[in-house]
C-alpha cells in the first residue's frame, strides 16, 4: 500500500478528534460530475417546492448515478457513476436529464439550469427536512436560505494520495477559466448583478470557503485536518467549501467552482476540458505550484467572476495582465493531443468556440432578458434549453 493510502491522523494522541479518511484508490483521470438543478413551477417560473416528490418518482426508474436532495426544497443534486471519457458523461447526464424531464412534466413543473434563480426570494425557501441540513441551517442561519444556489462539481480520479494534491494546487491556476466559461448567474433578486457569476458571492460568505491549504504531501495535509478538527471547527472533509477539495472516500479531488449550465452538453463539455488538463499534468507536469501562484489567485478569481469571458488574467509566475479568454484559448491549444487521448476533443471544441465567440451561459441570460423583458419568460425558455 502507497504511502498516502496508508496515511492516517494521529487521533490516539488528540482525543476524539474525527480521522482523515485514507485516500483510496480511483483510476488515474477517470470522472464523476454533480448538478445542483432548479425545480419551478410552469405558472410564474418560480422555484417549486418539490423535491420530495421528483426523487420519490425518480427513484423508481433505472438511472445511472444518484438523485439526492440538497439544502432547500426546490433544489436536486443528480450524479453520474464513475464515468471514463466525456462521452460517457454525457450519456448519463442525458438519461439523468430525461428522467428529470419526464417526471416534472407529470407534476406540471419545469427542471432549470442556472447558478441562480433569477428572481426567488431566499427567505421564501423552506431547509430540506434531513438532520445534516438542520444543523447547518442552525449554524449559518439566513445563509443555509441563501445557499439556494446551483453548481456543477467535477470529480477526477488520481493515482494517489500526493498526486491529487499536487494535481489540486495545479488546477488552482485555472479556476478563473472554469468559472467563466460556466459562468450562469447574473440575475439575483430580479437584479442584474452586473456578476457573470453572482453564485459564488453566496459561497465566500461561509467560514470554510475559499482555497485550501498548500499542502503537497498527503502527511502534512493530515497534521493541518487534524489541527482543524482539534478546534472543533470542523468534523470532515464536507464541512470544507473549497474551490477545489480532496475527496479522499473517493480517490479524486472535486472541483466546486462551475457554476451548473444551461445544458448537460455543456456540462459534459467542462468536465471534458478537466479531464484533458488533468491528463496534461499527469503526463507532462508541466510546472510546480507554488505558494506564491495564491498571491494573484482571489484577484483572477473576481474577475472571472465579475466580468466573465470578458476578465483580465494575472499570470501568476510573470505577472503578465492579459485577456481571460486568450488564456483560455492558449491552454486548448496547449491541452490538445491530451484532450484527443482522452476522448475529450468535442468538448475542448465546444469551450474553443465559446471562447473564440465571449459567449457564454451568462451571456445569453441577458440577450435572452434584453429581448424578452420579463424574467420568468427567460426561466421558461432556459426551462425549454435544459430539455434539449
Amino acid at each position: 500500500m502507497d504511502k498516502g493510502v496508508e496515511a492516517r491522523t494521529e487521533q490516539g494522541a488528540h482525543g476524539n478528534a474525527p480521522a482523515l479518511e485514507p485516500f483510496q484508490h480511483s483510476a488515474a483521470l477517470s470522472l464523476g460530475v454533480e448538478l445542483e438543478v432548479q425545480l419551478v413551477n410552469t405558472h410564474d417560473y418560480d422555484l417549486a417546492p418539490y423535491s420530495d416528490e421528483m426523487i420519490r418518482m425518480m427513484r423508481r426508474m433505472p438511472l445511472p448515478g444518484s438523485v439526492v436532495p440538497e439544502m432547500t426544497s426546490s433544489m436536486l443534486e443528480v450524479s453520474t457513476g464513475v464515468c471514463h471519457s466525456s462521452s460517457e458523461v454525457l450519456g448519463q447526464l442525458t438519461v439523468l436529464r430525461d428522467a428529470l424531464v419526464k417526471c416534472a412534466d407529470k407534476m406540471n413543473i419545469a427542471v432549470v439550469g442556472g447558478g441562480t434563480h433569477p428572481f426567488q426570494q431566499w427567505h421564501e425557501q423552506r431547509i430540506y427536512d434531513r438532520p445534516r441540513f438542520r444543523q447547518l441551517s442552525e449554524l449559518y442561519g439566513y445563509l443555509s436560505k441563501q445557499f439556494t444556489i446551483f453548481g456543477q462539481h467535477v470529480h477526477v480520479g488520481c493515482p494517489d494520495a500526493d498526486s491529487a494534491l499536487l494535481m489540486l494546487h495545479r488546477m488552482s491556476r485555472y479556476i478563473p477559466h472554469f468559472i467563466a466559461l460556466s459562468a450562469s448567474s447574473p440575475f439575483v433578486q430580479g437584479q442584474d448583478t452586473q456578476f457573470d457569476s453572482a453564485r459564488l458571492n453566496s459561497v465566500f460568505a461561509f467560514p470554510m470557503s475559499g482555497r485550501a491549504p498548500f499542502c503537497l504531501g498527503w502527511d502534512d495535509f493530515g497534521k493541518f485536518f487534524a489541527k482543524t478538527t482539534r478546534t472543533g471547527v470542523v468534523k470532515s472533509m464536507k464541512d470544507f467549501y473549497w474551490d477545489i477539495r480532496p475527496k479522499p472516500e473517493y480517490g479524486t479531488i472535486e472541483i466546486r467552482v462551475f457554476d451548473t449550465p444551461l445544458t448537460v452538453e455543456r456540462a459534459t463539455a467542462l468536465a471534458g476540458f478537466v479531464q484533458a488538463l488533468a491528463a496534461w499534468f499527469l503526463h507532462e507536469q508541466p510546472f510546480v505550484p507554488q505558494e506564491d501562484d495564491y498571491m494573484v489567485y482571489t484577484y483572477n478569481r473576481f474577475q472571472a467572476c465579475r466580468f466573465g469571458l470578458d476578465a483580465v488574467y494575472v499570470e501568476p509566475t510573470t505577472g503578465e495582465h492579459m485577456p481571460l479568454r486568450e488564456h483560455i484559448l492558449q491552454t486548448l491549444r496547449r491541452i490538445d493531443e491530451h484532450a484527443h487521448d482522452v476522448g475529450a476533443t468535442t468538448a475542448i471544441d465546444v469551450l474553443r468556440f465559446s471562447a473564440d465567440l465571449c459567449a457564454n451561459d451568462a451571456r445569453w441570460l441577458r440577450e435572452t432578458q434584453s429581448r424578452e423583458r420579463l424574467l420568468a419568460e427567460m426561466v421558461r425558455q432556459a426551462a425549454q434549453r435544459f430539455r434539449g
